[in-house]
């Protein structure tokens, strides 16, 4: 039998591969202040151009590397810069870079408590941290998964097992109109159907109404349906918009609910004094979901589900096979597979550990807590434009606004601020995106990268300022 050890990358042949790509990521993030915000150059040539069929023989890894960096990475949207203010940014920690090489090197598998305990304690470490950021006891437990919509879909599963029965076609779930569509898709994987999911109209400050919320299940009710399911949210997409989470809570606790607090973007924040205050009764949530890939500043691929009782996780998710090992029964200890839609995954928790061990929370604590101040200053300077109408003041570090002008009608106002938005990015400082607010074409701002500073806000300010007079 012949041996073929050409996979086995060892000693000079695997220094000389780490060392090569570690010198084009330094020199990467070192140029991330001078790249444009985004370069949308000819996507779909650029897509053409790598279309390839399979290679039956290799390739030198320095021209791969090359091909990556200078041709194919800065394309698209500089998520990974100062200047993206877009959607929901973290900015990617390269700390979790090192960590994901550390633990796809080592290879270790903790799925099962007893194939890595070690392993598997620091994740245990990483989920008890979140939950004693939440506010959660010490009996919480909870998983980490690859993002919020995920977390979503394992939160409405275990709801739906712990609150309702076998058939369970009648069960109703409760969302804002501002909730992420993420629960919807969540539900509908989950077996609901798209009816089930109630809308609930929000506030002036795009909050869900509670009083309507408890009339809506009240009608549910009367009409023969099971309410089981409502979500808080804690940090909106649209506008970063807090529910009044006490409220909720209040009106779960009375209706028998799974309150569900939808804190992907926001929960982090609740390390800060402030965010403690706006994010007020999320301790009493029976679920929170956290992307530490958004206000923790991880890269992409990283979020986590927390539940009070961990034994609801089990129930909705455990089951056993003969070629598996034996499970833990102590509860301190954690077999992932029991708790998770996953049986084989990476090793999550080392991407957390590592940042959190190496600074300490207080870090990023001070990081969330600029963050905070500088969507509060661009409102402020904002509001300083003649013709700029704030539509969502920052309940975090997400803000939106528009630009009027008298005599134009909404369809005229919508192209307007489309086409202010459009020359603004154009200038390649920043990046910003749209929404719609109560049928209105608004713009946002979304401050979380720890990469962005006071200096490339007042960038912002400065393009906006300067792109009024082109539209």
């Amino acid at each position: 039998m012949r041996e073929d050890r050409s996979l086995e990358l060892q000693g000079d042949a695997l220094r000389n591969l780490i060392d090569s790509a570690a010198r084009r990521i330094v020199e990467y993030i070192a140029s991330l202040p001078a790249q444009p915000s985004a370069d949308n150059r000819d996507p779909a040539g650029l897509a053409q151009s790598l279309r390839e069929t399979l290679p039956e023989s290799g390739a030198d890894a320095e021209e791969l590397l090359d091909l990556l960096f200078e041709t194919v990475i800065p394309r698209g949207f500089n998520t990974a810069g100062p200047g993206y203010l877009a959607y929901i940014p973290g900015g990617g920690l390269p700390h979790s870079a090192v960590a994901d090489l550390v633990a796809d090197a080592t290879n270790r598998y903790v799925g099962v408590f007893a194939a890595a305990p070690g392993l598997a304690q620091i994740e245990t470490n990483v989920i008890r941290w979140f939950c004693e950021i939440v506010g959660y006891p010490e009996t919480a437990g909870g998983i980490l998964t690859t993002g919020g919509s995920l977390s979503n879909f394992s939160a409405i599963v275990t709801a739906r097992r712990d609150r309702l029965p076998d058939d369970f076609r009648l069960g109703t779930l409760y969302v804002s109109d501002q909730t992420h569509h993420s629960i919807q898709k969540a539900a509908s994987l989950a077996g609901f159907p798209e009816a089930n999911v109630r809308e609930i109209p929000s506030d002036a400050r795009f909050r869900i109404r509670p009083d309507l919320l408890s009339a809506k299940v009240a009608e549910d009710r009367a009409a023969g349906f099971s309410p089981f399911f409502v979500v808080g949210n804690a940090g909106t997409t649209n506008t970063g918009a807090v529910d009044d989470l006490e409220a909720l809570a209040d009106i779960a606790k009375a209706e028998g609910l799974w309150l569900h607090a939808d804190a992907a973007y926001g929960g982090f924040f609740a390390i800060t004094g402030r965010g403690r205050a706006r994010l007020a009764g999320i301790e009493r949530s029976d679920s929170v979901v956290l992307d530490p890939h958004k206000s923790l500043f991880l890269p992409y691929g990283n979020g986590s589900l927390l539940v009070r009782d961990p034994e609801t996780l089990k129930k909705a998710h455990a089951l056993s096979a003969d070629y598996l090992p034996r499970m833990q029964e102590d509860s301190d200890l954690s077999d992932f597979t029991l708790l998770s839609p996953e049986l084989s995954r990476d090793w999550r928790g080392l991407r957390v550990w590592l940042p959190i061990k190496m600074h300490g929370i207080g870090v990023f604590r001070t990081n969330l807590d600029e963050k905070l101040d500088l969507a509060e200053w661009a409102a402020r300077e904002l509001a300083r434009i003649p013709g700029v109408e704030i539509l969502a003041e920052p309940q975090l570090s997400t803000l939106a606004f528009r630009l009027t002008r008298d005599g134009l009608s909404g369809a005229e106002t919508d192209a307007l601020n489309a086409a202010w938005m459009e020359k603004t990015n154009g200038r390649g400082r920043v990046y910003l995106t749209s929404t719609r607010l109560a049928g209105r074409f608004s713009i946002r701002i979304c401050v979380l990268s720890f990469r962005t500073h006071l200096e490339r806000m007042e960038a912002c300010l400065e393009d906006l300022r300067a792109s009024i007079t082109e539209v």
